[in-house]
């Protein structure tokens, strides 16, 4: 199986806010980073194409003119409380047992980063894993989770990984 792991393009939306599994939208840039996607990716080959149900995940996912499958497990982390807050906004009681331990503090009302990674692995495992090649469109702290399992990286040290907006990743 040949995996295309797809990060988003560019959301429309101030820096510095906390927006997790918020659906927000994408900024005009999205055109000119779609066609760079697009050329990374042999499209004509690709038989199955899976996506964050988000819209700024969905709207890429479309420009394949396939068929494309929507699953929750593809979604960026939930951040609960904290969506659309300022990150310097939410109260230091509150975030820095998070900032302390990210991996296994659960957000109020959201998730940690290991159900994260639970949830994404389930959804990696329930792959057909047959010669087709596929491509899979999703957020950062997903594609992250799961690239940390494959290459066996704590979870603590996954931010070694960079991905950025728009970025292609061949598994």
């Amino acid at each position: 199986m040949e995996i295309y792991l797809v990060r988003h393009t560019t959301p429309n939306i101030e820096k510095g806010i906390c927006y997790g599994q918020s659906d927000i939208g994408i900024t005009d840039s999205f055109q000119t980073e779609v066609e760079k996607i697009h050329q990374q990716i042999p499209i004509s080959e690709i038989s199955t194409i899976y996506s964050s149900p988000l819209q700024r995940c969905k709207l890429l996912a479309k420009t394949f003119e396939k068929e494309v499958i929507f699953d929750n497990r593809l979604k960026e982390l939930n951040f609960g409380d904290w969506e659309l807050q300022p990150w310097d906004a939410i109260p230091k009681n509150d975030i820095q047992p998070w900032m302390d331990d990210f991996v296994n503090v659960q957000v109020p009302n959201g998730e940690s980063y290991v159900q994260l990674q639970q949830r994404m692995l389930s959804f990696f495992s329930s792959l057909d894993h047959a010669s087709e090649k596929t491509i899979i469109v999703s957020h950062a702290g997903p594609i992250r989770a799961l690239l940390a399992h494959i290459r066996q990286i704590d979870l603590k040290d996954s931010f070694t990984i960079k991905i950025n907006y728009g970025e292609v990743i061949k598994l």
